[in-house]
């Protein structure tokens, strides 16, 4: 192995995952960090997501979509004071199911402060919030799908992306109204 960085202290290290396996290998990792007494050197385990919501055949849907595919990140003590890599940390790990590899090989580097710092940002911001699928833009034509307004169609007139509402101007009995609604009550108009 190459002479690893001078980290003292635990850092965040990206880690790459096999494909859709990132929330294995985190269950993983956070169920046998106690098994196997870990817990002196890896502290959490991080796999970003956002709660996504879409409109199929009439029926509102919610999945978890993942920040990062194929990245889970782990704060731990990699190295120890003198800048040797700590191996069993570094095999527990690596071993773990459904990880490849750290990012850096056999030379992980932590993350930045600010990088670390935006991915948790991203992560607190997303916490009790739902994000339509499909993003919309202002004065686009969008068709209602659900509610008591539902088959007309409107345009964008406000748009809350932080709420997840829309207002709509939408023809009723011949006046433009606006109505407030919810990403996943429109879609897309399609032509």
């Amino acid at each position: 192995m190459n002479r690893s960085p001078k980290v003292s202290g635990p850092a965040w290290y990206a880690v790459q995952t096999l494909s859709n396996q990132e929330a294995k290998a985190k269950a993983y990792l956070d169920k046998f960090i106690k098994v196997e007494e870990m817990g002196d050197c890896v502290y959490d385990v991080l796999m970003p997501t956002e709660v996504v919501s879409e409109i199929k055949n009439g029926k509102k849907s919610q999945r978890t979509r993942r920040f990062y595919p194929g990245y889970i990140f782990v704060h731990m003590r990699l190295y120890d004071d003198d800048g040797k890599l700590n191996q069993k940390a570094w095999y527990f790990v690596k071993d773990a199911q459904g990880v490849i590899n750290f990012v850096g090989g056999e030379n992980p580097v932590p993350l930045k402060t600010e990088e670390m710092d935006r991915i948790l940002r991203q992560v607190k911001e997303a916490e009790g919030k739902e994000k339509p699928k499909i993003e919309f833009e202002l004065g686009e034509e969008v068709k209602i799908v659900d509610g008591p307004f539902v088959d007309l169609t409107g345009k964008i007139d406000e748009m809350s992306p932080e709420q997840g509402k829309l207002k709509v101007s939408v023809s009723i009995f011949g006046r433009f109204t606006p109505v407030e609604l919810e990403y996943w009550q429109v879609q897309k108009r399609e032509d």
